[in-house]
Parts: C-alpha cells; structure tokens; sequence
C-alpha cells in the first residue's frame, strides 16, 4: 500500500512538472529574443566605443547608454527566464530518475523472486523429466510450450533490467550536462549584472559631462523641437490641402452626377410627353439614380478614392513588418517624452536613428507618393503618402526623388545627414496618422 501510494504521487508530481515545462517553441523563442538583444548590444556599444574620449558628451550618447541599459535589464530577465527552464528540467529529471530507479527495485525484486522459485522447484523444471511426466502427447507440447515461454518471460525480466539502468544511466548523464549549463548560465547571469552596474556607473558619468554643456545641450533640444515643429506644420498644410482637394472634387462628382441626372429625366419627358411621373406611375417611370457620394463621409478624406483607400489597407495591414528606413540603424532617442535630467527633456515625435555613417541610403519603408521636400535649412525631410498614413525622413543631406513622384517599398529616396556631433549618420524617422504622431518603433520589422 506505501509503495502504490509513492507511485500515484510520484505520477501527479510528473504530471504537474510536465505541465509547467515551456513548450519547445517558447525556448526557442527565448533564444531567438536573446541573440537579438546581445546583437543589438554589440551595435550599440561599437557606436559608443568610436565617441569614447572625446571631451564633448551628446544626448545621443546618453539615449544610447539608455538603450543599452533596457536592454540589458531585457537580457538578464531572459536569463532568469532560462534558469527557471533549466531548474524545470532538473527537477523533471529527477522525478524521472526516481521512477526509474523504483522500475528498477521492482524488476529485481521480480527477477529474484522467480529465480527463488525456479530454484525450490528445480526437479518440476528439469526439461526432459518435466516432458516425458506428461500425460499425453498434446500436454507435452502444452510443457514445451510453457518452458518456452518461462524462458522468454525470464530472458525479458533481464532486457527490462538491462534496459532501464541504461535509462537511468543516460538521465544522470544528462542531468549532468543540465547542471553544468545551470552553472554557466549562473556565470553569465552574475557577469551581465555587473556589466549593467558599469552602464549605469557609465550612463551617471556623461550625464555629469552633460550638465556642463547644459546650455549647449539645451540649444540641441530646442533646434530639434522646432524643426519637429516645422515639419509637423508642413505635414498639416499638406494634409489640410489634401483634404480640401478631395472635397472639391467630390462636390464636382456630385454636382456632375446631378446634371446628369436632370438631363436624363429632360430626356424622359420629351421621349414620353403623355406619361406623367406622377407617384400613381411609379413602376413605370424611369427611377432617379442614387447619386453615390450624396451620404456622409465614414471615412477619411485622405483616403476618399479607391487606390488611396487600398493603399492606407495595406500599410496597416503591414504594421510590424515594415523594413526599416535604415540599415544597421540603432534608435537613440525613442518616441516620445525624454529627459537626462529634470533640466534637460525634450519629446520625440518619432524616432532618432543612427547611422554607420553620414550618407548611408534611406530607403521608403513603403510604396506611395512623395508628398513634399521640406527644406528647413540644415537638411531635408521627405514627406510621403501613403493613403491616410504619412512617414517623414528628415536630416537628410541629399534627396534623390521629387514631389508627385511614385515610390516602392525599400527605394533609395535620399542620403542620411550627419549626426551632431559629426562623427557619424543620423536620421530622423516619423509616422504620422493623418494628423496624429505614432510610436513608428511598432510598425517596424523587429
């Protein structure tokens, strides 16, 4: 009874283990999210490592670390992650191996006990006595066959014990192997530790560089919110033209349809003078054709026509696949609200990235049409529609398309303008909603 009792809670604790073991495709996933995030460590820190010494400190450099820094929190949260994986899986393991070696205890009891058995009866199972004491020849092969069977019976027992002590054999040798990744993933947990003190040791250090060229710094954020500014109102203006183009000529297709509804009812009357219109003859008077376009507008003005409206589906229906407008871009100032200290925030109404270098191509992240060039003094934006929806590249140093143009999705539309500091590319990158700034980090392939 104890021993069935161990076996039903040994079965339940299995079964529970089991049960809270991540599917393979989560540990896959882990390790997929971890080489990104240590790849994307790499990045960033080649680009700190080509700004180190130098006696001016950026906000750049501080978003940078900043990103670093998430990431960093990211990758030992990973590796919490995989410690609790890899304590699952020894302690899975260890019910495993306390089963079999039970299995084990039990087929050798059973194997003993035939063996005691076969021996107190040995004279019963003497082969040729234990034949030729049949009654007859049909009970003498029922014998054959029962000796035959006995011996099959107990040629299994051995296989079974032979079997599983290799089981238990090749478990305790990959528990093993589990253990020693438990220890140096422990290794690697308490090294990203200290490596993210450094950050912020190395964040705490430029940001007290920073706050000497506070003027300096100051001067960077408020040149940066008005060109963000600028280019805000320059996406407005070209919204609000927009719009009122897509007004006027919905009203002419109305007014169009209406004359031409009023010539086709002139045209009745002369072509049937002695049929009155009347409600009574309603079935055969010609019926008034809906004008299309008389009803409320239920969507955006922006995208009023048929191939705006399918364009603005598709790029929402690309959202989180979209290429990036830069390769091997690293974002050093992300979206929205910033501060590096309560003197010095600003608010990004997209994304900074930066760039290998100055002149790297940019690339449209999808197809649609250039709706302006911006030039406001220092660089180029280029603005471009997309239905409802609008991406804006700017600090570029050069454009290599023009307004009305038609653009497809990874086309060179310019060169990146220099960073700051002058030291490498920047760019920045902004999506907007007809109006409405949005996080373009979402919409990006990860």
């Amino acid at each position: 009874m104890k021993r069935l009792l161990q076996t039903i809670i040994l079965t339940l604790a299995t079964g529970w283990v089991m049960a809270q073991q991540p599917p393979s495709t989560d540990k896959a996933e882990l390790e997929r999210e971890r080489r990104e995030i240590q790849n994307e460590l790499k990045e960033i820190q080649g680009n700190l490592n080509q700004v180190k010494g130098q006696t001016k400190q950026s906000l750049g450099q501080v978003n940078m670390i900043n990103r670093k820094i998430v990431l960093q929190e990211r990758l030992i949260n990973s590796i919490n992650k995989e410690l609790r994986y890899i304590d699952d899986d020894i302690y899975l393991s260890n019910l495993e191996i306390y089963r079999l070696e039970k299995q084990l205890d039990t087929l050798k009891s059973q194997y003993a006990r035939t063996v005691v058995y076969a021996y107190k009866n040995r004279s019963s199972f003497d082969y040729v006595n234990f034949i030729f004491s049949a009654n007859s020849f049909n009970d003498a092969l029922r014998r054959i066959s029962y000796l035959k069977s006995y011996r099959q019976f107990r040629e299994k027992q051995v296989g079974d014990i032979e079997e599983t002590k290799n089981l238990i054999k090749a478990k305790q040798q990959a528990q093993l192997g589990r253990k020693q990744q438990k220890s140096s993933t422990l290794t690697e947990q308490n090294q990203q530790r200290v490596e993210l003190t450094v950050q912020k040791k190395e964040k705490d250090a430029v940001v007290s560089k920073l706050k000497s060229q506070e003027k300096e710094l100051q001067g960077q954020i408020a040149n940066k919110k008005k060109r963000d500014q600028n280019i805000k109102n320059a996406i407005t203006a070209i919204i609000r033209r927009e719009i009122e183009t897509a007004k006027k000529e919905e009203a002419a297709r109305i007014a169009a349809a209406k004359k031409a509804e009023e010539e086709r009812n002139k045209t009745a009357a002369v072509l049937n003078p002695a049929k009155p219109t009347t409600s009574n003859n309603a079935t055969t008077a010609p019926k008034p054709t809906a004008v299309a376009g008389s009803k409320p507008v239920d969507r955006s003005w922006l995208e009023f026509n048929a191939s705006d409206l399918a364009l603005g589906n598709d790029f929402a229906s690309n959202k989180g696949k979209l290429p990036w407008p830069v390769d091997r871009a690293i974002v050093s100032i992300p979206f929205g609200p910033y501060n590096i200290d309560e003197r010095l925030k600003g608010n990004n109404p997209g994304i900074t990235l930066i760039t290998p270098s100055a002149g790297v191509p940019v690339k449209a992240v999808f197809e649609g049409t250039v709706s302006a060039i911006h030039n406001y003094g220092d660089g180029l934006a280029i603005i471009i529609k997309h239905g409802k929806y609008y991406t804006t590249y700017s600090n570029l140093s050069a454009a290599s398309v023009s307004k009305g143009m038609t653009v497809k999705t990874g086309q060179v539309i310019g060169k990146a303008g220099d960073n700051e500091e002058g030291n490498g590319g920047q760019i920045d990158f902004m999506l907007m909603i007809e109006a409405k700034e949005t996080n373009p980090a979402g919409w990006l392939r990860r």
